[in-house]
């Protein structure tokens, strides 16, 4: 069966409802939601139930959207005091941390491919491409196994790896494509492989910043009758702020997580309904975009390179991404190894790299059909050995800590302009040892209680309401941290 204007509805429902419920059995067994996503797809695939997908053009189109809402949601969730104090780390992960990785995969993919064992023959170029489609960690996998498992981190470790994570993809867009013009050109001399990776990073950057500024400006100065079309004008602007700086030759995932930050880190109006547009488009891109490329796949072409997709997956995961976090993170002696090891392990690969691999196939690059069997395989490798034990490994190391509580228990929110502060507090019996009434508390000038929760039942409250221990207050207060 292939895709068409009157099937295209039913089948992508389909596909999106087995792809939801099947993902609850996978948390309930530590397995990550997104490898559930990329496994439903090569079930309904060419060699599972038959849906015909084969147009890399059209995966790798679905992949740019995706990537562009995924990398601004990520960025919006970004926080500048949170990755104030892992900047340097994070910058150098992204950037050094993905050529290490790319040179040393590459180096080893070119040497045991002169092995009469092993099923693959390449050049030293076409290594080193293959090794720069798969060698920057995957933001969706990142993002989603660290969210959805509620995991926070000691050492700051969480915002370095989410800022890594969404701030290295421009990296290892840049290596893939310039490698793919070297291999299929006369080649491209160092001034000018130099002078793409400036242009790239300064206009992306730029651009990300400006246009990122323009979004918040618009947004609040635009006085929209009908909020729920405030969202919708921001996704309007990431699709523009991707495009517009891929025209002008700079890097698009870089200006849409950078304008992310922008927006995130910025006060705008309907802030809370905005987010929850960005999440809800974040997790269907993320599905549509793991479905089309499990579709895309044919299982049984990556028999024939299992063995050297294994040597070369067991490679980056304890070779090559860990001496590349080691030498990145040499100039940092107060981060003890524990971490070090920790951000080694986090190295994810998923669709990032699938999307990636699409290049060279739609280019027509010689191999690129092995290149993206291969990329496809370890990319499962990578999220069955990694994305499932993540949780385990940090408990292991003593870094996981308790998730701190955000927001209230009573879903109360007020508009951000507003200089207040909303938290919940428990009564206990020693609370109440001085009388039981509200009055009795004797709460600080400008601490008001909004609202009382007993049990399932709500109270308004007043200053002779008998209180009793359990009772949980809802408080609004003056903010003065801000």
């Amino acid at each position: 069966m292939i895709f068409n204007a009157e099937n295209i509805l039913l089948i992508g429902s389909i596909l999106l409802f087995v792809s939801i419920m099947v993902s609850k059995t996978g948390y309930r067994f530590g397995v990550p939601t997104l490898l559930v996503f990329l496994l439903v797809g090569m079930l309904f695939g060419s060699d599972g139930l038959g849906l015909q997908f084969h147009d890399a053009g059209e995966a790798q189109f679905i992949g740019m959207m995706a990537l562009s809402i995924i990398l601004f949601s990520g960025g919006m969730d970004t926080k500048y005091s949170d990755i104030k104090p892992v900047l340097p780390q994070g910058i150098l992960l992204s950037t050094l941390g993905v050529l290490l990785t790319t040179i040393f995969t590459g180096f080893f993919i070119h040497w045991i491919s002169g092995f009469s064992n092993v099923s693959i023959t390449m050049s030293l170029m076409t290594a080193l491409l293959l090794a720069a489609t798969m060698s920057s960690t995957d933001s969706a996998s990142v993002f989603n196994i660290l969210r959805s498992q509620s995991m926070n981190l000691k050492n700051n470790l969480r915002p370095m790896l989410e800022l890594e994570s969404g701030s290295n993809d421009p990296m290892a867009y840049m290596l893939t494509i310039v490698l793919i013009q070297f291999i299929t050109s006369a080649g491209m001399n160092a001034s000018d492989i130099l002078k793409s990776f400036l242009v790239q990073f300064i206009v992306g950057g730029a651009s990300g910043f400006l246009l990122g500024k323009l979004a918040v400006l618009t947004i609040n100065k635009i006085d929209l009758k009908n909020q729920s079309l405030y969202p919708i004008l921001l996704l309007s602007f990431i699709f523009f702020i991707f495009t517009i700086t891929d025209l002008c030759k700079g890097n698009g995932y870089l200006a849409v997580y950078i304008a992310g930050m922008m927006v995130g880190n910025a006060r705008i109006v309907n802030r809370k309904e905005t987010a929850t547009f960005m999440n809800g488009m974040t997790w269907l891109f993320q599905i549509i975009m793991f479905l089309s490329l499990g579709l895309l796949v044919n299982p049984h072409e990556m028999l024939s390179i299992a063995i050297p997709a294994t040597l070369i997956g067991i490679f980056m995961i304890i070779i090559a991404r860990p001496l590349s976090v080691l030498i990145c993170l040499l100039p940092f002696k107060k981060m003890n190894f524990n971490s070090r090891l920790f951000i080694s392990w986090v190295g994810l690969r998923g669709a990032v790299p699938i999307i990636f691999a699409t290049y060279p196939v739609v280019e027509h690059v010689p191999g690129s059909t092995q290149i993206f069997n291969i990329v496809f395989f370890i990319t499962i490798l990578s999220l069955t050995v990694q994305g499932t034990t993540i949780s385990w490994i940090a408990k292991l190391l003593k870094l996981d800590t308790p998730l701190e509580k955000t927001g209230n228990d009573f879903g109360v929110e007020i508009p951000e302009e507003i200089n207040t502060d909303l938290r919940d507090i428990v009564l206990t019996e020693d609370m109440l040892e001085k009388g039981n009434r509200l009055k009795d508390m004797n709460l600080p000038q400008g601490m008001l209680v909004m609202l009382v929760k007993r049990k399932n039942e709500f109270i308004i409250p007043n200053g002779t309401l008998q209180l009793q221990a359990g009772d949980k207050l809802l408080i609004i207060s003056e903010n003065k941290t801000k």
